[in-house]
Formats: structure tokens, C-alpha cells, sequence
């Protein structure tokens, strides 16, 4: 028998589009010449070829805990993909501020999720912040009734596509390269991070607008220092103006020079905190963009990975950390009180973002239940 008419499947309606999107291209690069960091490339490509995986953990070694910067290339992620995600940026932060104020971070709740505004003051120099963030959860279900901007509502399938292939082609591979380091099993590290469990993971689009030499001068007068980022690991698309740059192992401020079709990675404090300080969680910073791109707003598109709800902030039980003299009775103590991935993030996010006024740190750190960074480097 046929099915009748209530039998079929409902079409899926398609999506209106009411924002055209702005369409977006690298800008040249700065013919200065500045001192570059040298970076370890990681070649993804290599990952699933026979001993790839043994091959590519040896070269990212040296990364991850000396530097604890690098850079990953053909991770099977098209450019035109990554253009389109910056044009989704691009369109956003050009739409009137009412629009973009919708949905705010939480901050008073440490939450990361929607439009942080570029409203704080630099301490008493007369110059704010430059920099305006919109940052999109995981397309999970219980994720599902975060709210979404207009522009991330018409573009939801492509966004949510690009968010889930950033994690599994990349992050993923990277974890799993880590856990072959510390001589876990393979999916030690990744399961802490999961892309299926709640987690405060996000994707970001982000802007530095432009402002005048002199406003640079004044609000790096305030403060030179560098951070380290509060989750696990980030991913940042080269967009061609400079203006990050790392502090070396031996204490020297050097640029991070783009790379076509490759993603710059960072490793972060709670990566720290799971290995005792053996994975270094980077120190960087954003100084003034050189003389030929100070009038360029510097775009960015990044990827945020955060450990789960459920991720205790304990050290690993790596063989390789043993070995070191890094593993205490204490960390192997199974009764002890154990603070999770995201409730370290949220509170971390809350003591940096939850003011009006940017306030100087040096000399300062941060504290929660026993996992401790330092607020600013020199």
C-alpha cells in the first residue's frame, strides 16, 4: 500500500537570507621586516600513512613543551571554506551594534558563548579595548538552545559543518599526537575533550578594530604583558596583519609569521594543568600592527577547545610523566577533590572579563582550588 500524505517526511524549509555577506580577502602582507619565531609545521597529511602518526608526535614534541606554539598545514580543510567563515565575521561585525548586542557573553557566570563588546576601558589612559569577539558554541544538543545572531541563524549548516571539521581534522589528531607523547593510549587526551560532551568550546570570530598609533601608544604603555589562554588548545587561520607574538623559551618577544593554507596552534592552561606544566602553555600577545597595516582592522577567525563537563583537572597517568619525577602521591590520590575543565575556564573568564575597567596585573595571578597561573608576563 502507498503511504498516505501523513506518512511522508515534511520538506525541510529552506533558510531566508536577509544579510548578504560581505565578501572577504586576505590583505597583503607587511613588507617590514620583523623577527619572526621560528615554528615546527606539522603536516596532517601524514597522520594516516603507516607509522605517520609515531613520525608526526616526534615533531611536535619539541613544540608542545618548549614553545608550546606551532603550526599544522594540509589539514584537509579548503581555504574557500575558511574564507567564507571569515566573510560570515566580516558581515557580523559590520551590522549595527543593537544587532550585535542580542545576545552578550555572560560574563558575571564566566560563560564565553555570543557578542563581547568593545566597551572596556584601558585603566585611566582615555583609550578602550579594540577588540569585538562573537563566539559559537558546538552544534551539539545540549548546546541546542544557546541563542543565535541573525547572520549565524541564516548560516547555521555551513557554520556548524566548518565547526565540527575543525575538531575532527584537526584538534582531534593533535590530542591524539599528545597522548602518543605522554605514552597514553591513543584517545587518552581527546576523550577529555570530546566534541559530542558539554564543553565550553567555541568558534570565534574576531576583530581588532583600527585605531591611531597614539591610541596604540597609550594602551600598550598600560600594559606590555603577555597570557596564557584559559582552555586546552586554540586554532587561529592566518589572516596576514601582524601583530602576535610569542615569547620564546629564552624570553624574547618574536612575531608569529602566517602561513598559507596552515592554522597556527597554541596549547593552553588546562593542558598545563593535566600534565604538570610538561606541555608549556604559550605566552603571546597583540602589539601594534606594522606601519603599512595599522589601518587595516586585523579580522580573525579562531577555534577554541575546552575540556568537558565532566574532565577532571588531574594529572594524566602518563608512564612518560612518571619517568620525569613529575607524578606525586597526590596525583595519584583518587579521594582527592577534583575541580572540572569548565568550572576552572568559567571562573577564569569571569575574573578577566566580568569588569568595566581593564586593570593592571602585573605582579598578580589567578587562583582556583589549587590551579594557579600567572595574569601577566613580561
Amino acid at each position: 500500500m502507498a503511504p498516505s500524505i501523513a506518512d511522508l517526511p515534511l520538506p525541510v524549509p529552506a533558510v531566508t537570507k536577509s544579510i548578504e555577506l560581505n565578501s572577504w580577502a586576505r590583505p597583503e602582507t607587511t613588507k617590514e621586516e620583523l623577527d619572526w619565531a621560528p615554528l615546527a609545521e606539522i603536516d596532517l597529511s601524514r597522520y594516516d600513512e603507516p607509522g605517520g602518526k609515531q613520525e608526526l608526535a616526534k615533531q611536535l614534541y619539541d613544540a608542545v613543551t618548549k614553545v608550546g606554539f606551532w603550526v599544522v598545514v594540509n589539514t584537509g580543510i579548503d581555504d574557500e571554506r575558511v574564507l567564507r567563515q571569515f566573510s560570515i565575521g566580516n558581515t557580523f561585525f559590520k551590522q549595527p551594534l543593537e544587532e550585535k548586542r542580542r545576545y552578550p557573553c555572560n560574563f558575571a557566570e564566566g560563560e564565553y558563548f555570543g557578542y563581547r563588546e568593545n566597551s572596556r576601558w584601558i585603566g585611566d589612559t582615555g583609550v578602550k579595548e579594540n577588540v569585538e569577539m562573537l563566539n559559537i558554541p558546538k552544534p551539539i544538543p545540549q548546546l541546542a538552545d544557546e541563542p543565535r545572531h541573525e547572520i549565524v541563524k541564516e548560516n547555521w549548516e555551513e557554520i556548524a559543518s566548518f565547526h565540527r571539521d575543525l575538531h575532527e581534522k584537526v584538534a582531534r589528531k593533535l590530542f591524539n599526537l599528545m597522548s602518543i607523547i605522554l605514552e597514553l593510549p591513543e584517545d587518552y587526551i581527546y576523550n577529555l575533550h570530546a566534541y559530542d560532551a558539554k564543553s565550553d568550546d567555541h568558534l570565534r570570530y574576531m576583530i581588532y578594530n583600527v585605531r591611531t598609533k597614539e591610541e596604540w601608544d597609550r594602551a600598550q604603555a598600560y600594559s606590555k604583558g603577555g597570557h596564557t589562554d584559559f582552555g586546552s588548545l586554540t586554532l587561529l587561520f592566518s589572516q596576514h596583519v601582524a601583530g602576535l607574538q610569542i615569547r620564546t623559551p629564552e624570553g624574547e618577544w618574536k612575531y608569529v609569521k602566517p602561513v598559507k593554507g596552515g592554522i597556527t596552534c597554541n596549547a593552553a592552561d588546562t593542558l598545563s594543568f593535566l600534565t604538570k606544566g610538561f606541555i608549556k602553555s604559550t605566552i603571546h600577545r597583540v602589539v601594534t600592527p606594522p606601519a603599512d597595516q595599522i589601518d587595516i582592522a586585523r579580522l580573525g577567525l579562531l577555534y577554541f577547545s575546552r575540556p568537558g563537563d565532566n574532565a577532571p583537572m588531574k594529572a594524566v597517568p602518563s608512564p612518560l610523566l612518571d619517568r620525569l619525577g613529575l607524578l606525586t602521591e597526590e596525583d595519584q590520590d583518587t579521594e582527592a577533590p577534583i575541580v572540572t575543565g569548565t568550572a576552572y575556564v568559567r571562573a577564569r573568564v569571569k575574573d578577566v572579563h566580568y569588569k568595566t575597567v581593564l586593570t593592571k596585573r602585573e605582579g598578580t595571578s589567578f587562583e582556583f582550588k589549587g590551579l594557579k597561573v600567572q595574569n601577566y608576563y613580561d
